[in-house]
C-alpha cells in the first residue's frame, strides 16, 4: 500500500508537486502533543506551517 502512495505523490508530466507535511499540534484535551499529517500542494506548506 505504500508503494501506492510513493506513486501517487510523485505524480505524472503536467501534474502538480505535492508534499507530505507533519505538524506536531498541542491538544487541547489532554495537553499532549499530536502529529497532524497532511498531504498538500507544495506551494501551501509555508502558509499552512505558520498557521
Amino acid at each position: 500500500m505504500a508503494k501506492k502512495v510513493v506513486a501517487t505523490l510523485q505524480g505524472g508530466a503536467g501534474s502538480k508537486k505535492m508534499t507530505k507535511v507533519i505538524k506536531m499540534v498541542k491538544s487541547s484535551k489532554s495537553e499532549a502533543y499530536v502529529f497532524e499529517e497532511k498531504v498538500m500542494n507544495a506551494d501551501e506548506v509555508e502558509a499552512y506551517l505558520k498557521k
